[in-house]
This record gives structure tokens, sequence and C-alpha cells, in this order.
């Protein structure tokens, strides 16, 4: 089990031993409670799903409200599966702290991005800006986007002008710096996505939970 949910609580630097500094993401991750086991015999596959964050029962639907009852925990505000190659080792009710995580692991965070609403092709894709001299009037404008007359249409995946951001994004492969269990706090190497409180999940890098 590789999985633990959070909020994002900003970034600043660390200091290594060396004396080189290093940009952190301050990560506020767990405790998680096991909401359900899924086994094969049951289910046809094995997998635990993890609960996040307690909320009022007015906040989420009826039938969330009754899952929640027959585990016989708090009302959570998300919930998360994450699929097991054995069966859990876990129960429901069980809880899932930062300390599953250690200094140097790799790890995986999803999270959503900051929505920039409808942006041009210079803000969305890096285009360059054209002159603003000699009668140049295309400056911001991405271009042409045709292809002549042939085929006479533009193809899709053109990038073009349009909503920026507010997507589900996947950063692979960083470093866990530190771990604070006592606060529930996660230290991890460069920038993960989505604005200071928002939502995320931290999961053990597909290429391994350790460096080299």
């Amino acid at each position: 089990m590789t999985l633990i949910l959070g909020r994002k609580r900003g970034m600043t630097q660390v200091f290594t031993e060396e004396g080189n500094a290093i940009g952190v993401t301050i990560v506020e991750v767990g405790p998680c409670i096991v909401t359900d086991v899924r086994t094969e015999d049951r289910n046809g596959y094995d997998a635990i799903q993890l609960g996040f964050e307690d909320v009022r029962e007015k906040v989420i639907s009826k039938p969330a409200r009754g899952h929640f009852k027959a585990a016989g925990v708090t009302t959570k505000r998300f919930l998360r599966e994450e699929r097991l190659e054995v069966p859990a080792a876990v129960a429901v009710g069980d809880e899932i702290k930062v300390d599953c995580f250690n200094a140097g692991d790799l790890v995986d965070v999803i999270g959503t991005t900051k929505g920039r609403g409808f942006a041009g092709a210079i803000k969305r894709h890096g285009f360059s800006r054209g002159n603003e001299t000699h009668g140049c009037r295309n400056v911001r404008r991405p271009g042409a986007i045709g292809a002549c007359a042939y085929p006479g249409r533009v193809f899709k995946g053109k990038r073009m002008p349009g909503h920026f951001g507010n997507k589900r994004h996947t950063t692979k492969n960083l470093s866990v710096v530190r771990v604070d269990a006592e606060r529930n706090l996660m230290l991890i190497a460069g920038a993960v996505p989505g604005p200071t409180g928002g939502f995320v999940q931290v999961q053990g890098a597909k290429t391994g939970m350790k460096k080299g």
C-alpha cells in the first residue's frame, strides 16, 4: 500500500547536510481511514479504499452516508481507492499515517492544476510574440492555422487559445525530503500541481519507492 491523501500547504526551502538549498512543497497528509477493503473473492480484485478529511453528513450524498455508516467510521470528504497485488494487510477502520513513507522515497503526486480561465496561445502554450514594428499587426495572435487547399481543414489537437488549467495532473518521481510524523507533514522536493490548500494524492512512484 503506497497511497495517502492530503492537502498542499505551500512551498519553502530546506538545507541539506552539504549546505545546498532545496525547494520543497509542504503537504499535510493523513491520517486517512480505511473505509473499505476489496478482495479477490468478493470483488474480483484486491484493493483498499481510503477516506480523508471529516465533513458534515449533510454535505455528502445519502448513499455515501450509508457507506460510511456500514464501515463504522465518520463521514469523509474524499474517497480514493488503491489496487493491490496481494490481499490487504489492513482492516476497515484502521488509520494510515504519513509514517508509511520515508525520506528518500520516490512518489507521484496527483492534483488539479490551477484554473486560469480562457487564455491565449502565448500564455497557454508559450508561443513567441510577433514584432511591433514595420507594420506588423500580428503581435499576440497565433498566426495561420490552416494547411492550404489540402486537406482544407484544421487538424485536431492544434495548439490554439482555449481553457487553461483546472485539469487533473500527475507529477512523477518526486523525492521525499523529510517526513514529520508528529504534524502529519511531508516535504517533497519540487512543485506539485494545484493551489495552496488543494487536495492531492501522494502515491509511491511506479518506478519504485526508493532511489536507484
